[in-house]
């Protein structure tokens, strides 16, 4: 059993202060603590049936060890902000900082097999996060039935392992040797993999062969999947009974590791994998005709490479001479999110229909552009998971985009 404490206040200072341009002001500071359940059947240890041998029914415990002892995990939540409007409402913002500390996680962690078991359940690791959230509202035009009304909002999150029962804890391997991670003392998300080999000037180094030079180990950090920020910029223009809003949407920073390019490159479908080289010649010709390339980086001696090799070869681009490190990705967009177009039917036209106080009309279209992205060939957003393992993306399909059309009835 677990409670859900919290204590909330607020001052309302613009009371206080009597000035033309200030409408309202408050601040507010509140503390609250959350409690969430282990998974379901992971309490007491039961035999799970078998396919039957025979007439003869068969039962087997399970790889997991479950654990009577849990306790449920808690969040606890700390805020503090404050809210002004001014001039009669046509300015305002609200600023947000905010710090949570999750503790008792419940996980599942690896155990020797010889204990019968793979995992264990255990109450294990301290996460916090911390961050601002800020959000501007103003309305710049507002004349003769005509108004315009911008909102902005940016928040940045940072998060933190704090502790945990081992080094790392593994939330997610996948194809192309990259795993997602909870690393202790690096932020929850952490992508892990094989990576390119540096000098100590930061600079790639290429082997005898003209290739690059590869790590031993796939457990080398090679990206994070968390934003540096995300925010929004929304416009609504009103002149009388229309209304016109858009909404764009930015992601600043995260990685991304993508399955289609580690094999896309390797296979030839990607488009950098032809077009000229730096002897205006088709890099996918024979070394003798003028082909090939000059992969940039250096020697051990610190000189630039010169040896070229060849394009016409399988995986030059791909996974069989690159890490996992060269398919991971800025996961940065800007989209156009939402555009949406509302006609209110007038009251005068409603007066006869006493029952019915208004009618909005909307015709309202959803992710249509993608302005800018730093990923090539698909939508950062396309990931095979929204919700714990992010920050891996194989399979894409094109974006794509939605339209309706709404009805609003008010009574």
């Amino acid at each position: 059993a677990y409670y859900y404490p919290s204590v909330s206040g607020g001052f309302i200072f613009s009371h206080f202060i009597q000035t033309p341009w200030l409408t309202s002001g408050k601040l507010r500071l509140n503390y609250a603590e959350v409690g969430n359940s282990a998974p379901a059947q992971s309490i007491n240890d039961v035999y799970a049936p078998q396919t039957a041998f025979g007439s003869a029914a068969l039962f087997a415990v399970n790889a997991t060890k479950n654990n009577p002892t849990l306790r449920p995990e808690r969040t606890k939540s700390t805020e503090g902000g404050i809210e002004m409007a001014m001039l009669q409402g046509r300015l305002g913002f609200d600023v947000t900082y905010y710090q949570s500390l999750s503790v008792d996680q419940i996980v599942p962690v690896a155990v020797s097999t010889a204990t019968g078991y793979s995992y264990k359940f255990i109450n294990a690791g301290v996460i916090q996060n911390k961050g601002v959230e800020v959000s501007l509202y103003g309305t710049p035009v507002k004349i003769r039935g005509f108004s315009w009304t911008v909102g902005l909002n940016w928040s940045r999150n940072r998060n933190l392992v704090k502790e945990l029962p081992v080094d790392n804890f593994q939330l997610g391997a996948f194809q192309g040797g990259v795993s997602i991670n909870a690393a202790l003392g690096q932020p929850y998300g952490t992508i892990r993999g094989n990576n390119f080999v540096y000098n100590d000037k930061g600079e790639k180094l290429i082997d005898d062969d003209g290739y690059y030079q590869m790590s031993g180990t796939s457990n080398e950090v090679i990206g994070n999947v968390n934003p540096n920020w995300i925010g929004g910029l929304t416009n609504t223009f009103r002149y009388k009974s229309l209304s016109f809003n858009f909404l764009i949407d930015v992601r600043q920073g995260g990685s991304l590791f993508t399955l289609d390019k580690y094999y896309g490159l390797a296979t030839g479908l990607s488009v950098e994998t032809v077009g000229n080289n730096d002897l205006g010649k088709p890099s996918r010709n024979d070394l003798a005709d003028g082909g090939g390339v000059v992969l940039p980086g250096v020697l051990g001696d610190g000189t630039a490479n010169t040896k070229r090799v060849s394009n016409a070869n399988y995986g030059l681009y791909g996974y069989a001479r690159n890490p996992a490190a060269a398919f991971v990705y800025d996961a940065s967009y800007v989209k156009l999110r939402e555009v949406a177009l509302t006609y209110s039917i007038p009251a005068v036209v409603l007066s006869k229909v006493s029952f019915v106080k208004g009618i909005d009309l909307s015709i309202i279209g959803r992710n249509l552009w993608i302005i800018h992205k730093n990923l090539p060939d698909a939508d950062p957003e396309d990931t095979i998971s929204s919700v714990n393992v992010q920050g891996y993306q194989g399979g894409s399909y094109p974006a794509t985009q939605n339209l309706g059309f709404n009805v609003k009835l008010r009574f």
